[in-house]
């Protein structure tokens, strides 16, 4: 299949996993409904972003992956037809805890998962408290409709890792997200921010030739200290934004995605053909210091 309709839902959480859970479920059966065949859910969905604090309590929002949610979305998979691309708190025994995407097929097989490589530290988003690197390595999965790519969050600033995974044969690339702004800050820092957060990611369409697909959270969490930014969005293979949610709302939106155009505009903007790969084994140092 090249045509394939891709489903987003960005929406807002609770500190009740269950609630959010069910409500995500209920999304899904939206899309679906509206034709989705893929459908993309938000980083962490089944709770509030938690990482804004250091508190060992959190760690019992995590769970196994295969796991609770997992069967529970299974379920749906196989009821709507369509493939569900979860982002959970992975427990992987004790002590050791992963931010982690499982991917579900249309008949609601599990195919996998994948775990966030890059893990960021700064004020209100102290994951490294929380998630142990990605040891998974990057990773596709060969769905029933497309053979598709999964980062995480952070790992959207980083065109290593969206080059591999689209050298590894990813169609489309999706980045569940939790990203938001301060609510201390001014427009025009907010506006920046945002803007460069989706520049990224549009090069990395166009690096690669593949529609980019980036799915956030929305709405005030942190007692009203972070507001969540939304403003999910598809990229066509050129960087051309074919949609963008909204800042504040809630929404399941369901569009179709040729993915043949790959081949079109690698075939005509020839970036992976002139790739001198006998030239970037210093990509691999830290830093290049003078000899």
């Amino acid at each position: 299949m090249t045509k394939v309709k891709i489903g987003m839902v960005q929406m807002s959480c609770t500190n009740d996993k269950e609630v959010n859970l069910q409500k995500a479920i209920a999304k899904v059966r939206e899309a679906a409904a509206k034709g989705a065949q893929i459908v993309c859910l938000q980083e962490l969905f089944t709770s509030l972003y938690f990482c804004d604090v250091e508190d060992y309590e959190n760690f019992k929002l995590a769970e196994p992956i295969p796991g609770p949610s997992t069967e529970a979305l299974s379920k749906v998979a196989a009821e709507t037809g369509v493939v569900i691309i979860a982002s959970l708190f992975e427990k992987r025994t004790q002590g050791i805890y992963h931010n982690t995407t499982a991917v579900l097929d249309a008949d609601g097989t599990y195919l996998g998962k994948y775990r966030k490589m890059h893990i960021p530290d700064d004020p209100a988003y102290y994951e490294k408290f929380y998630f142990t690197p990605g040891d998974l390595g990057y990773k596709v999965f060969k769905t029933r409709f497309a053979t598709i790519g999964v980062l995480i969050c952070w790992d959207q600033w980083y065109p290593e890792a969206a080059r591999i995974t689209a050298l590894m044969g990813a169609e489309i690339l999706f980045y569940p997200t939790a990203i938001g702004w301060a609510t201390s800050q001014d427009s025009e820092t907010n506006i920046e921010q945002y803007n460069a957060w989706q520049t990224i990611q549009r090069g990395h369409a166009v690096a690669n030739g593949v529609h980019v697909v980036g799915v956030n959270r929305v709405g005030l969490e942190q007692n009203g200290a972070m507001k969540f930014w939304g403003g999910s969005f598809v990229s066509n293979p050129f960087g051309t934004i074919l949609y963008q949610a909204s800042h504040d709302r809630e929404e399941v939106h369901v569009m179709e995605l040729d993915t043949n155009l790959t081949d079109r505009y690698r075939t005509h903007w020839p970036f992976m053909r002139d790739r001198r790969i006998d030239s970037y084994q210093p990509i691999t140092k830290r830093f290049i210091d003078e000899e």
